[in-house]
């Protein structure tokens, strides 16, 4: 495998958290303005995108496969508390 196709492997496999992490916290911003006024939407983001990798990256190791439903699952209530922790819980 040449570097290119290392590229693009590693931006399919973390693909869906980057969308997660560029959605989830545009959506909760919009839904919650008052709320998460203080809070910035890059930080939303990161932290949406770094817990989502990880899920990722464990639903790897511990199934053997990627693009499990399971990991899918995990990834997205793992997003939704770091979206809580960051925009609600660290006031």
């Amino acid at each position: 495998m040449g570097p290119a196709d290392a590229f693009w492997h590693l931006s399919n496999f973390f693909g869906p958290a980057l969308g997660l992490a560029l959605v989830a916290p545009a959506l909760a911003k919009l839904l919650w303005r008052r709320e998460l006024r203080s809070v910035a939407w890059r930080s939303l983001a990161g932290w949406t995108f770094g817990v989502s990798a990880a899920v990722l990256l464990a639903g790897l190791v511990l199934t053997g496969r990627d693009g499990r439903m399971l990991t899918y699952a995990a990834m997205v209530l793992a997003a939704a508390l770091a979206l809580w922790w960051r925009g609600w819980a660290r006031r």
